[in-house]
């Protein structure tokens, strides 16, 4: 288990530094280039892309402190702070819409118009590969980890890359429709308010407290019954998420002429089971029937 965490550990460090440096290279070209051009949707977008650098810091943050060990007052390890760390990157991208929503707003009432050169073009187009390059990476390390961090993460880089691609489509528009920057960056904030939604909702849950997934109570149960020769009835499922540490609570049916310590046997059987083919820690409550 411990090396299986150093692995997840390591590969979410490589994740969160990579996306670090794309981004601040990124947030310097497009900034320039939206200054150049006078791109309200261009600078936010370059504001955009350093707050990327933010998350992915933030990624780093949260995984140096879930692999600390469990302590007296966190018996079950820190593993949720990478729960809180998808949290601060969803806050991050509110603020951030809000930003680009209110500027874009301004950008239309005083009527202002950008004036696109080939810079912008170029380095949209290269902000548009490097950006879903990074989220395909972080999108890769969540499925091998199960991060949700990364995963955010990597929606941030997905909402990152489809904005570059919008302003692109916005630069042609340009001249038959001057006002286009502003609307764009109106759609860009929506759409990032939006991901922020996605993100938020995804890592609230797991921290308040989810229902089982039917797909794994369904497993439990053959487990279960496999383990104890016929139906136990499975029932009363509860399940604790610790990120680094998950376990269920569940009741089964036993006869109730048997033996408690054969009962015993059957429950500490079960439990270890369930442990060996899906890595979680059960406990298994005995009704007779």
């Amino acid at each position: 288990m411990k090396e299986h965490k150093k692995r997840n550990d390591k590969i979410a460090y490589s994740e969160g530094w990579f996306s670090v440096a794309v981004n601040i290279f990124l947030f310097i070209i497009k900034y320039k280039a939206g200054v150049l051009s006078g791109s309200v949707a261009l600078i936010s977008d370059a504001w955009h892309s350093l707050s990327d650098s933010v998350s992915s810091l933030a990624v780093i943050a949260g995984t140096k402190i879930s692999s600390n060990p469990p302590d007296e007052r966190h018996p079950f390890g820190h593993g949720r702070a990478e729960l809180v760390t998808s949290l601060i990157i969803g806050m991050l991208l509110v603020l951030i819409a809000f930003n680009f929503l209110k500027e874009s707003v301004e950008s239309l009432i005083h009527e202002k118009e950008a004036v696109f050169g080939t810079l912008s073009v170029v380095v949209l187009i290269i902000s548009v590969l490097m950006k879903e390059l990074s989220a395909q990476y972080a999108f890769y390390t969540a499925r091998k980890t199960g991060m949700l961090s990364l995963k955010a993460d990597g929606w941030h880089h997905r909402s990152d890359a489809i904005t570059s691609v919008l302003i692109l489509a916005g630069i042609f528009i340009n001249p038959y429709f001057p006002y286009i920057d502003g609307i764009l960056g109106i759609i860009v904030s929506l759409f990032i308010f939006y991901s922020a939604y996605s993100v938020i909702k995804e890592s609230a849950g797991a921290v308040l407290g989810e229902a089982c997934d039917e797909n794994l109570i369904s497993e439990i149960k053959k487990i279960s019954d496999k383990t104890a020769k016929f139906d136990v009835r499975a029932h009363n499922f509860r399940f604790h998420n610790y990120v680094n540490h998950k376990e269920i609570t569940f009741h089964i049916f036993l006869p109730g002429n048997m033996k408690v310590k054969d009962a015993h046997d059957i429950a500490e059987k079960i439990e270890r089971n369930i442990n060996n083919e899906t890595g979680l820690f059960a406990t298994v409550h005995v009704d007779a029937k």
